[in-house]
């Protein structure tokens, strides 16, 4: 099955590259994850009542992420069984499905629009575009601050949107795969710390934690690797030496590797105070040594380090197919 697994996964990330998500098709049919969000909407809406004690939410939260991790691991069973008796043309349904649940092309197109939008239509234009992929406030940001925050949504989004959905496939199949994307799903959505959130999202939050913990350091190690293919090995050694001494500055416990590999690989400083909602989070830099006169042409250095990172890492797996 492994053997099968990697072929699948194989195909399928070459295919989420080149076709990414298509508009017309979204445009007419709801997407898993959305259809995911509802569920976990619907959830919040019964188990997260304010009248309830901090107690009770919280294990309202457990019971709705075990509930919905159960339901997600027998949707992709069962599509897994059918897909196996369908012979070859399941092979290729599962492909495509699997390919729905990464996001390479989405990623790099959302993120290339931001560095266009500093070129063309300058700072308004860059402010604009990366408020699409980013929490924080953009109307603070100047030209060096929209830069910093598309990079790192970039590196971040390399780890939880391509890199950890395909080790889950790889590891468990369609089940892991479809597990995953509701966690993640589900952390996006209630995993926040406030005050509505705090209780019930805590399950969620700790759990895509766990799950993220191999992804993250996966994808810092693909991004040192394209680092060392691009520029050399003493590019590669201070890319790593970067990501081994700036990971823990960053809150999450994940987020850091593939971040601070990032700002490693491009010599650029990352993360530092930045404001979300009007609350500020005042974080140290990541390789603060780093340029921090940062533009439209540095997010375009690193949408080719992610995108190289992608290119080694489906190399391994043609690799190990082979094997």
């Amino acid at each position: 099955m492994m053997e099968a697994n990697l072929l699948i996964l194989l195909l399928a990330l070459v295919l989420d590259r080149v076709v990414g998500d298509p508009p017309w098709l979204w445009a007419r049919l709801p997407h898993p994850v959305v259809l995911f969000g509802k569920c976990i909407a619907a959830f919040e809406w019964l188990l997260n009542r304010p009248v309830l004690a901090d107690p009770l939410r919280k294990a309202g939260g457990v019971v709705a992420i075990v509930l919905l991790l159960l339901a997600s691991l027998g949707v992709g069973y069962g599509l897994h069984r059918l897909f196996a008796a369908l012979g070859f043309l399941g092979m290729l349904l599962e492909i495509a499905v699997t390919a729905v649940f990464l996001a390479q092309k989405s990623l790099l197109d959302h993120v290339k629009a931001v560095a266009d939008g500093l070129q063309h239509e300058g700072l308004a234009g860059g402010r604009r575009a990366v408020s699409m992929i980013v929490g924080r406030d953009p109307d603070v940001l100047d030209e060096a601050g929209v830069a910093r925050a598309a990079l790192e949504s970039l590196a971040e989004n390399f780890a939880d949107g391509v890199v950890a959905p395909a080790f889950w496939y790889g590891l468990l199949g369609l089940p892991g795969l479809l597990a995953y994307k509701m966690l993640n799903t589900a952390d996006s959505m209630i995993g926040h710390k406030s005050e509505r959130y705090l209780q019930f999202g805590w399950a969620s939050a700790r759990l895509d934690d766990l799950a993220n913990w191999p992804a993250a350091r996966l994808a810092g190690i693909l991004i040192v690797c394209a680092a060392g293919v691009g520029k050399g090995i003493a590019a590669a050694k201070r890319c790593f030496m970067v990501m081994m001494a700036d990971h823990g500055l960053h809150r999450s416990p994940n987020s850091g590797w593939p971040e601070a590999a990032a700002a490693g690989g491009l010599d650029v400083a990352l993360a530092g105070p930045r404001i979300y909602a009007g609350d500020a989070v005042n974080e140290p830099m990541m390789n603060a040594a780093g340029q921090r006169a940062i533009g439209g042409a540095d997010i375009r250095r690193g949408l080719l380090l992610i995108d190289g990172a992608w290119r080694i890492g489906v190399g391994i797996l043609l690799l190990l197919a082979l094997l």
